[in-house]
């Protein structure tokens, strides 16, 4: 009898369009802590220090927080752990068409992923703008973190002088008109509908999977704990992401395959 990884394998190769929306879930194994569990990141900080309002009224404190809770929640350099490298392996054989992520770690482009084919709806933190929506600039964010710690805070636009601002979205922004459009389109046209590391809370990309849904598509949901549309996914694996994705690679693709031997 087939495993239900093995079924849910099964249902990726005979998809004609597979979408995989990932949370904060598929990176825990990398040591990114995620944001509502016990010892989350929002257990240890309120989420008003890191609003848009508060950039907005006092950015050189925003940078002051943002910097120490970078420097005591996530490592140095983070690794793809094997969630990410499943899908990178997915991705590249064509069985997942499109890949959107919540997460703004960069882990899914550091696994293999091209970064066009990945779906930012949170932005990134490798990058930092410009506060003044005029001037446009977008820059690499190490730069400016390194002169935030030498104590330049906010670190300042290189080309108009106003403060910079990490460019992964903050509480009271809205999403990337372009990353949002991309996923909802992906949505609609998806036959199936991988949810992975989400506790489907966040909108609006929790109603990217019930939008695939209720145009007919199989949903498939990989997280811990339950989430408010498991009554209405064909597979559920309450388990880490990195037990789950690797076997039904595997099965999909073959070991060997996989593994690019």
């Amino acid at each position: 009898m087939a495993t239900r990884t093995e079924l849910l394998a099964r249902a990726v190769a005979d998809a004609d369009t597979a979408t995989v929306l990932t949370g904060a879930g598929v990176s825990t194994a990398s040591g990114i802590p995620d944001f509502r569990s016990n010892d989350g990141i929002w257990d240890r900080y309120d989420r008003d220090q890191f609003d848009i309002g508060r950039f907005e009224d006092d950015p050189g404190g925003f940078w002051a927080d943002w910097l120490a809770a970078r420097g005591k929640l996530f490592p140095a350099d983070p690794d793809p752990n094997p969630a990410h490298e499943s899908l990178a392996d997915l991705v590249g054989a064509g069985a997942v068409d499109t890949l959107i992520t919540q997460n703004t770690d960069g882990l899914h482009q550091a696994a293999g992923v091209p970064g066009r084919e990945v779906v930012e709806l949170h932005g990134s933190g490798d990058r930092v703008v410009c506060s003044d929506t005029g001037c446009r600039y977008r820059g690499p964010a190490d730069p400016a973190r390194e002169r935030a710690e030498r104590g330049e805070r906010p670190p300042v636009c290189p080309q108009c002088g106003d403060a910079l601002k990490p460019s992964s979205v903050l509480f009271g922004e809205s999403l990337p008109e372009h990353a949002h459009l991309r996923a909802h389109a992906a949505a609609e046209r998806s036959d199936l509908f991988l949810v992975v590391g989400s506790s489907l809370t966040v909108e609006p990309a929790a109603s990217l999977p019930e939008t695939a849904v209720n145009r007919g598509a199989t949903l498939a949901v990989v997280n811990l704990d339950r989430t408010a549309l498991d009554g209405r996914a064909s597979y559920v694996f309450n388990d880490r992401a990195e037990a789950v994705l690797p076997a039904v690679r595997d099965h999909l693709l073959g070991e060997d395959r996989a593994r690019g031997e």
